[in-house]
């Protein structure tokens, strides 16, 4: 009986890893903000949620929705202090992968994040990252860029994911 419960395991653990990159994928991750926001904000955090295909060997696309936010310092200003609203925003993208040697990966998600704050009329989104699958977790590195007028809400990222 141990052997066919040995067996059974080998053959899922198996499994998981040929199809880690296939179905949804949920994932979560922190970033220290740089470029335009990085003198006002001290973190930003991000959740998404993601369906891949593969549509040919070792390539997996997908649709991608998520939220990301970022946490506002109180300003001091010559008229006294204030505070902002934390900008958040809904992005919404196309998400791509090419699966690697063992687990590696590379991929990007392209498409708009759309403002959840009054003000805030979003911008063209964009996250290049890398990672690795270890199965049904992953670890991902990745660098996330919201194209806005007048500016650009960018942060350097590391998250988790993982596959249901």
């Amino acid at each position: 009986m141990k052997r066919l419960v040995l067996i059974v395991c080998f053959v899922l653990i198996g499994t998981t890893f040929m199809q880690a990159q296939n179905g949804l994928r949920v994932g979560a991750n922190i970033g220290l903000p740089v470029g335009d926001i990085e003198e006002i904000s001290d973190f930003a955090i991000a959740a998404d949620l993601a369906y891949m295909v593969g549509v040919a060997d070792m390539l997996y696309i997908g649709p991608k929705i998520g939220y990301t936010r970022f946490f506002i310092e109180d300003i001091d200003t010559e008229f006294g202090d204030f505070e902002i609203d934390d900008p958040s925003f809904l992005p919404i993208a196309a998400t791509g992968r090419v699966s690697l040697a063992k687990g590696f990966f590379f991929g990007a998600d392209l498409g708009y994040a759309v403002g959840l704050n009054d003000g805030n009329d979003g911008g063209f989104y964009y996250r290049p990252q890398v990672g690795y699958n270890f199965g049904v977790i992953g670890l991902v590195g990745s660098y996330t860029g919201i194209s806005v007028d007048g500016g650009s809400f960018n942060s350097v990222n590391i998250g988790v994911e993982f596959g249901l």
